[in-house]
C-alpha cells in the first residue's frame, strides 16, 4: 500500500472516531431545547441547552456556536452535528456549566455574504449585516439581557462558514464577546483592529485545507499579534477542511474558552 493510501486510511479512521466521540447521542440531542426566534416575518430556528442548576439569581457563561455550510437547513437538528456533543457531555456539563446556543442558517443563505473563491474579501467592512446573522445577533442579545447570563463571559465559536461568521461578529461587536474560536475561517485583517483590544482569540486550521485556504487563518493570526491581541493559533499538519474534529480533540479546548472573561 502506498504512503498516500495509508495517510488517507488513517484520516478516515480518525474521522470515524471523531464522529463517535463528538456527534451527540439521542439523549444529548434532547438536552438542547428546540426554539424559534421570529422577527419581521422571518424565523430563526435554534437549539439551546441550559446548565444543570439553572436557577433565578445565578449567572452563567453563554456560548454561541455557528455551524458550517453543510449543516444549513430547517430541521432545527442538523446544526448539532459538530460540537454539541462536547457541551452535552455529563463531565463537561459539570465542569463548564453554561447556556449553549446552536442557531441554524437556512439553506441557500450564509452567516456572512461571501464569494467562496475570494477569501481575502470575506467579511470586508462594506459587507452588509443582513439575513440570518442579524436575527442571531438579536436573539443572543435577548438572552444576554437576562439576569442569568454572565455578560463578562460570552463566547462565540464556529467552523468553516461558522468560522467566518465568528470573525464577523467579533469585528462588529467586539465589546460584547470575551473570546472567539474561529475554526477554518477567514476575515479581512483590516477589521481586526478593534477586537484585538478586547477579545481573546484561539484560531484553528488544517494546513491542507482545500476549501478555506490556511493562509486566511495565518494572516488573521499575524494581524492580531501585530495589533497586540491575546491570540493563539493552532495549525494541524496534513489536515484538510475538517479541522474542527482535531480542534475538539485538544485537551484544553473547552478549558481555554471558559477561563476567558472581560
Amino acid at each position: 500500500m502506498c504512503l498516500r493510501n495509508v495517510i488517507e486510511m488513517k484520516r478516515y479512521l480518525l474521522i470515524a472516531l471523531m464522529s463517535v466521540l463528538f456527534v451527540p447521542s439521542y439523549g444529548q440531542y434532547e438536552l438542547y431545547e428546540k426554539c424559534e426566534y421570529v422577527s419581521g416575518g422571518d424565523t430563526l430556528r435554534y437549539r439551546i441547552m441550559y446548565p444543570e442548576g439553572y436557577q433565578q439569581g445565578k449567572k452563567f457563561p453563554m456560548v454561541l456556536f455557528l455551524h458550517g455550510l453543510g449543516e444549513c437547513g430547517s430541521d432545527n437538528e442538523l446544526q448539532l452535528r459538530f460540537g454539541a456533543g462536547q457541551f452535552a457531555n455529563p463531565v463537561n456539563r459539570e465542569n463548564y456549566p453554561a447556556i449553549v446556543i446552536f442557531p441554524q442558517c437556512p439553506k441557500g443563505k450564509y452567516w456572512v455574504r461571501q464569494r467562496p473563491a475570494t477569501f481575502d474579501e470575506v467579511g470586508m467592512l462594506e459587507q452588509p449585516f443582513e439575513g440570518p446573522m442579524t436575527m442571531v445577533w438579536d436573539m443572543v442579545q435577548s438572552y444576554a439581557d437576562t439576569a442569568k447570563v454572565d455578560t463578562r463571559r460570552i463566547y462565540v465559536m464556529g467552523e468553516s462558514m461558522g468560522g467566518i461568521g465568528t470573525f464577523d461578529l467579533v469585528c462588529r461587536f467586539p465589546d460584547f464577546f470575551a473570546a472567539a474560536v474561529p475554526i477554518c475561517g477567514a476575515v479581512n485583517t483590516e477589521r481586526l483592529v478593534a477586537p484585538a483590544r478586547t477579545v481573546a482569540f484561539r484560531i484553528y486550521h488544517g494546513d491542507a485545507d482545500p476549501i478555506v485556504p490556511v493562509e486566511a487563518s495565518r494572516r488573521a493570526y499575524k494581524a492580531l499579534k501585530q495589533y497586540g491581541a491575546k491570540v493563539e493559533y493552532i495549525e494541524f499538519p496534513g489536515v484538510w477542511h475538517d479541522s474542527w474534529g482535531w480542534a475538539f480533540l485538544q485537551p484544553d479546548y473547552l478549558e481555554w474558552i471558559f477561563k476567558q472573561k472581560k
